[in-house]
């Protein structure tokens, strides 16, 4: 019945919902699928997790104790949890040092700016520096700036982030944070300062991963919160020369290697032992908060996933692979090192999901498989409708962060769409803090991937076909 739904372009969830749920799992698999559903959905086990990280090891800025300790939490944590192998894969990174920040309107109206230093961002030197702001509305205005047009300013970037439900405000905004320092350096300025990438109007500013390409000219880069740019916009429609003082003390020592690791830990399958389930998350943080959101809940989730999996009295088919990546605040080292030590062979990763975005309820999973076997996932989905979760129409997904790699390298993948609507007034700043963590909304999403992990372990279904 499946197969004449698709041939006539029916996809949606109603339409196939009278499909007999036997095809891909047996009666009593599909009674055990249930009986996770309910556990995952009584059990305090994700938050417990996420509470301990975030109690007993605090932030994991690369190189940093914190991280070095996670570690060792994490491998301790899933011998504990019934994964039955567990192993890390070191590697290396820069450590870069946050330092201090100072920063205030000097003229025409002195005031005080909440400010942070972009991540890996150089500092400004012990004597600060000292100029008049040059207004760009977005980082696209500063582009189209004649090069050396801003000798000796300081670039000011206003745009607002735009709150939306599945986080797409972001990608619009987030090249201002990525790119805009060396653009800036290119147009002759001597700093630049952006309004936070973020959704809220906490006096909080927002950090995150700034990038110089070599051979660019570097510039210091600092964020600052969303009142404090709204304020430099009020001087600026009152005076065409705002004075800023800007100092950071950031560094990288390019002589400090930042020694760190992806801790791997595996429910092994009963039948194929080499075909892996694979669920991910990032274990790194930004050394402001303490990580909870980010990506605290899905360290949490995908190690309580295999624990309720590793419960049952016989193990699942396939083996179940939790990758607690390393470094993924500075740029997916973790994930790029994962799949460069595989050379890019995604062979035996059967299917994978991450978790890094959102607080809320999922309410959306999408996918990226074989044509072949797609019906078997919107056959899952049935499961997940009670839940109120409903199945994309597309087949375009790749997985999140770290994972979207191995789903480019030809793993097949899943997308759980969460409500992300809060998600960005936390994101990278202090108020990353197990508070944030919403309990039972993280009850249902471990309910989801609990489920998604035991159903493509049993299925059998070759999800590249």
């Amino acid at each position: 019945m499946f197969n004449n739904l698709f041939k006539i372009g029916m996809f949606s969830l109603a339409l196939v919902s009278g499909v007999s749920n036997a095809d891909v799992l047996s009666t009593t698999e599909e009674k055990q699928l249930m009986a996770l559903k309910e556990t995952a959905l009584s059990s305090n086990l994700s938050y417990d997790l996420i509470e301990s990280l975030t109690t007993e090891v605090g932030h994991r800025l690369v190189g940093s104790e914190g991280d070095k300790k996670s570690i060792a939490w994490a491998v301790d944590k899933m011998k504990a949890l019934g994964f039955d192998k567990v192993w890390t894969e070191d590697l290396t990174a820069t450590y870069w040092h946050r330092g201090e920040v100072d920063a205030k309107v000097i003229a025409p109206y002195p005031h005080d700016v909440v400010a942070i230093a972009l991540g890996g961002s150089v500092g400004t030197g012990e004597k600060g520096i000292t100029a008049n702001l040059v207004h760009f509305k977005t980082f696209e205005d500063l582009e189209a700036a004649e090069d050396n047009s801003l000798n000796g300013k300081i670039v000011f970037i206003s745009n607002r982030m735009e709150r939306h439900i599945d986080g797409k405000g972001y990608g619009p905004a987030v090249a201002a944070r990525v790119h805009g320092a060396a653009v800036a350096g290119k147009k002759g300025a001597s700093a630049i300062i952006i309004r936070s990438i973020g959704t809220d109007d906490n006096r909080l500013a927002h950090t995150g991963s700034v990038r110089y390409p070599e051979g660019s000219v570097k510039v210091a880069a600092a964020s600052i919160s969303n009142p404090d740019a709204d304020m430099l916009l009020n001087q600026l429609k009152r005076s065409d020369e705002v004075e800023f003082f800007l100092k950071l003390t950031s560094h990288s020592d390019p002589k400090v290697v930042a020694n760190t690791a992806n801790v791997i830990g595996e429910l092994t399958g009963s039948e194929f032992p080499n075909e892996y389930i694979t669920l991910g998350a990032h274990l790194d943080s930004w050394d402001v908060g303490t990580g909870a959101v980010d990506d605290g809940i899905g360290v949490g989730m995908m190690m309580a996933t295999v624990h309720h999996i590793a419960q049952l009295p016989v193990k699942p088919k396939r083996t179940i692979r939790v990758i607690l990546f390393a470094a993924e605040e500075i740029g997916l080292v973790g994930a790029k090192a994962y799949v460069e030590k595989r050379k890019g062979n995604m062979k035996g990763h059967a299917i994978g999901a991450e978790w890094d975005f959102g607080v809320g309820p999922i309410y959306e999973m999408r996918t990226g498989v074989g044509k072949k076997s797609l019906p078997a996932l919107h056959e899952f989905g049935e499961y997940l409708e009670p839940l109120g979760v409903t199945v994309s129409k597309t087949n375009t997904a790749q997985a999140q962060s770290d994972m979207s790699l191995m789903s480019k390298a030809g793993m097949p993948s899943v997308n759980f769409a969460p409500d992300g609507s809060l998600y960005f007034d936390y994101h990278h700043t202090q108020n990353d803090t197990l508070d944030k963590v919403d309990a039972e909304a993280l009850k249902h999403n471990t309910a989801v991937y609990t489920m998604f992990a035991y159903f493509a372990a049993q299925s059998g279904v070759d999800f590249s076909k």
